[in-house]
């Protein structure tokens, strides 16, 4: 069974070193932009060079993540950065943006793309169609269970899995909440954590009801490596050394069959303990804050953390062979992963006593203190009786290493090709906008609000359990958008659904995520993105029409002057009313509180602002308490094809008066088209 490899976090160099150190095959980085991590410390371009080369010394490899959305105006910028980064020798991109990875795929053809889990893939059908279009590893969500990881690792894709460290409550790259609450994008890097702020459900103003507990699968690493994951990924790029230090130390030491010290681990942090309800599929303890204890718990095991990471790792082993003859210089050559180098000394003067031997020489040679080197053979071919002092043996030891170490470094570094492409955005085709008022699309969670909203709508998106042929004798079937579920947990379960409905006319679909696109372009569906695929800029949205796309509905997160600014032949749909789902998650927040029985379909914030939430089977939506209005200002949406509204609980007539565009009596906002992120 093959080794994973372990995957470690790094937001500054002090980490970094921790983590090469403890044990670590490979690390992920960000820069000090582009990157989902924008609160760590993170690498400067020469700091960068530096951790790259670093990682190399040690023979491990450096994931550079570029997971963030990027508009239109830092794509120069970005396509920058990346050739710098593949100029260094970084080994892959972490991605999320679709047009990111066709912009880097233009600026290094032969780079090595990931998908990160902000993509949100939950599919081993998600995860084949990336390998298809290039990425040669997708990081699932973390919300998937032991059986839905196994059929992605039967896929012709290399699978990594996060098995330590935070959890978001809401599924990565479909979380708003910061964004509409703070301006603060998650998925442009910024997230401000208003998850672990004060929720509830029953009137607890000290509940922290969207706050998980730290997941650990380290005592399942084992398991997770007979299943054919290749790389168990550590959360915790804002986390101290010792914090990523004790994880690989104790991921390097699950992968040698033995039993990790989890107390460590919950003493250098944990909320409360470690879960592993999503692996396991049993998610009713989940939940937990940072307590006083978990905080003091720390201090007195640091000084014992710092340990593992005080001294260089040996990970290179080196043969040493002298050559000692009475007329030549002493000549000692080191050969290390093939690489062979030579240094000479003075010519060795004839021994009083104690003349050089094999085992004198390996004395002085094998002291390789703190260095990534460890002494393997110590040969010699020794011509008379000679006299070679330590000093000298010391300084060839030490010329030789420094010889060494750029060389192997530059062993593991890979070579990419780097062009000379500069994205011009005016010499892409803009998509021509309907005159007059957009025609509305129309999201339904009920049968009641279908009906209703068919006759206004010039498309109506259908949940899959909704649309039968009753239904369909009420609504004409060319207005009908399937719309499967936001998380799919059963792939097969989908498969037939889509299936079901494709036999009764219905010929379009909503695409969440990457899986849908995947399951529609199989069963020769018509394809519609929603946006959660988060398209944020001209190359994202050129992209899907690239994969079959006819329209899809840009990023929540856009402003209007940059969803004006997007030049892209693909239709563009913006939504203008309802309440944003703030979070996509799988554990229910007010069952977990108050229990099902007492459900009162809504959440608490710490102003009293109260926030619905949308259940069903197995995931949750946490709406906006807010609703997005932007009917009154239809005329400042330039270069929208069609525009959205998302409904919740509305009866028929409400249903009626939104795709009007009646002002709704509830709070409204105009939700990021100004104020932008």
């Amino acid at each position: 069974m093959k080794r994973p490899e372990i995957l470690a976090p790094a937001g500054s160099m002090e980490t970094l070193r921790a983590a090469l150190r403890s044990g670590a095959d490979a690390v992920y980085a960000g820069g000090k932009r582009f990157s989902a991590r924008s609160s760590a410390s993170n690498f400067t371009n020469e700091e960068l060079a530096e951790a790259v080369r670093l990682c190399h010394l040690y023979g491990a490899k450096l994931d550079l993540a570029v997971n963030t959305l990027v508009s239109d105006a830092e794509v120069p910028d970005f396509c920058e950065y990346i050739k710098y980064a593949a100029s260094i020798g970084v080994d892959a991109f972490i991605v999320q943006d679709w047009g990111c990875a066709e912009l880097i795929r233009r600026c290094v053809p032969d780079a090595v793309l990931h998908a990160s889990t902000q993509m949100s893939v939950h599919t081993a059908e998600g995860a084949e169609m990336l390998g298809k279009l290039g990425y040669s590893r997708v990081v699932p969500a973390r919300e998937l269970d032991r059986d839905a990881i196994a059929e992605i690792c039967a896929k012709d894709i290399e699978v990594e899995v996060f098995v330590h460290g935070a959890l978001c409550m809401s599924v990565s790259g479909q979380c708003y909440m910061s964004a509409f609450m703070g301006s603060r994008s998650a998925n442009r890097g910024c997230c401000g954590q208003a998850c672990r702020l004060p929720f509830t459900a029953s009137g607890n103003r000290n509940k922290a009801a969207l706050s998980l507990k730290d997941l650990s699968l380290l005592p399942r690493a084992d398991e997770l490596a007979a299943l054919g994951v290749d790389s168990l990924k550590i959360e915790g790029r804002m986390k101290r050394p010792e914090y990523v230090a004790s994880a690989v130390h104790e991921l390097s030491a699950a992968l040698d069959g033995e039993v990790p010290d989890m107390s460590t681990l919950k003493g250098i942090f944990s909320r409360g303990g470690f879960t592993d309800g999503y692996f396991t599929g049993k998610r009713q303890d989940m939940f937990g804050v940072r307590e006083k204890e978990d905080v003091t718990a720390a201090h007195t095991l640091i000084p014992k953390i710092h340990e593992l990471y005080r001294f260089e790792r040996p990970v290179h082993t080196v043969d040493f062979h002298a050559v000692l003859s009475p007329d030549e210089p002493l000549s000692v050559t080191a050969v290390c992963n093939s690489i062979s180098v030579t240094a000479e000394g003075n010519i060795p003067a004839q021994a009083a006593s104690r003349p050089a031997d094999t085992e004198s020489l390996s004395r002085q040679l094998s002291k390789l203190g703190d260095t990534v080197f460890r002494c393997g053979r110590v040969t010699a071919d020794i011509t008379g009786s000679l006299f070679v002092p330590a000093g000298q043996l010391n300084e060839l030891r030490r010329k030789l290493i420094e010889q060494l170490a750029p060389l192997v470094a530059e062993r593991f570094t890979p070579h990419f090709t780097v062009t000379d492409y500069v994205p011009e955005l005016a010499a892409a085709s803009r998509r021509e906008a309907p005159a007059g008022t957009p025609p509305v699309r129309t999201f339904c969670r009920t049968a009641e609000q279908v009906v209703a909203a068919a006759e206004y709508s010039e498309y109506v998106a259908v949940p899959l359990k909704l649309i039968t042929p009753e239904l369909l004798e009420r609504v004409p079937v060319g207005k009908v958008i399937a719309s499967p579920p936001r998380f799919i947990s059963d792939a097969a379960g989908l498969e037939t659904e889509l299936k079901r409905v494709r036999s009764l006319g219905v010929e379009r679909l909503l695409c969440h995520t990457p899986d849908c696109i995947a399951f529609g372009k199989r069963l020769g569906l018509r394809l519609h993105g929603s946006f959660t695929l988060n398209i944020y800029n001209s190359f994202s949205a050129e992209y899907m029409k690239g994969l079959g796309l006819e329209d899809c509905i840009v990023s929540v997160e856009a402003t209007l002057q940059q969803i004006a600014d997007i030049r892209a032949s693909l239709p563009l749909g913006a939504v203008v009313g309802g309440r944003i789902p703030l979070m996509l998650t799988r554990n229910c927040p007010i069952k977990n509180e108050v229990g099902c029985g007492k459900c009162s379909r809504r959440l608490t914030d710490r102003t009293g602002r109260s926030l619905p939430v949308a259940c069903s089977k197995e995931y949750v939506e946490i709406l906006n308490p807010d609703c997005l209005y932007m009917a009154d200002r239809s005329d400042e949406l330039h270069g929208v094809s069609f525009t959205v509204i998302l409904l919740n609980n509305e009866d028929a007539a409400q249903t009626k008066a939104a795709i009007l565009g009646e002002k709704p009596s509830s709070h409204i906002t105009r939700g990021l088209y100004y104020r932008g992120i």
